[in-house]
């Protein structure tokens, strides 16, 4: 199964990786979405015993994403931090220091809610509500911001998946991309997610992100459903 797949819009080449993420070749630049950064945390500091090693495994997998793709720039649309300041914050900034030419764009999403000097700290562009970019403009939420005049839309916010269905009545449930007409929705980065079932319609195009099966190998990868 292939770990990226790629998606043509307006004549620009944007490849689809099983890790939940996207490269964009003529701008180089990651874009992802819904990344929680400190939503462990945040659990933890509220009782709840949820592993740390699920944060270290996303910013591992964030740091070999860099490694394969090489960009000049990352853009994340929205929910990059999970809440309020936390030790997982501050593993961050220790992370932040072993990329200090790697521009970040933040579309603020509704759980970006750290003080303006903290992401100023971490080297983080702000855009507030949308990020204009060539043909293509990048929100957090489809729903919140005002729909811009010319340009595709990337979006975030609602964790969308889809369900395979095979023999016998059984169904899986999985992570996608989504391509509408006018705008596309992305997977969260965060595996510490749950996701909303989408119900694509004609013309409209999904691919799925299939979990690694160790059982047998197989390193997890994107299929077009």
């Amino acid at each position: 199964m292939q770990q990226f797949i790629p998606h043509t819009l307006s004549g620009n080449t944007f490849l689809l990786s099983s890790q939940r993420c996207i490269f964009w070749q003529e701008q180089k630049a990651l874009i992802l979405s819904d990344l929680h950064l400190g939503k462990t945390g945040h659990f933890r500091k509220s009782g709840i015993a949820v592993p740390q090693a699920i944060f270290k495994e996303d910013m591992q997998r964030l740091v070999t994403q860099l490694q394969i793709y090489k960009p000049d720039q990352v853009i994340v649309i929205g929910d990059m931090f999970h809440s309020a300041d936390n030790k997982e914050h501050d593993f961050f900034l220790k992370w932040r220091n072993d990329f200090p030419k790697l521009a970040i764009h933040l579309v603020k999403g509704n759980h970006d809610i750290l003080r303006a000097d903290w992401y100023n700290a971490a080297g983080i562009i702000l855009h507030h509500c949308q990020l204009a970019v060539g043909d293509f403009v990048f929100v957090h939420d489809f729903a919140d911001c005002s729909v811009p005049v010319n340009g595709y839309i990337f979006s975030g916010h609602i964790h969308p998946g889809i369900t395979i269905r095979g023999l016998g009545k059984q169904s899986l449930r999985f992570p996608c991309f989504y391509f509408g007409k006018q705008y596309a929705v992305l997977p969260a980065f965060s595996r510490f997610t749950g996701t909303y079932l989408i119900k694509p319609l004609k013309g409209e195009t999904v691919y799925a992100i299939v979990p690694t099966n160790p059982l047998k190998g197989e390193l997890g990868g994107i299929l077009k459903v």
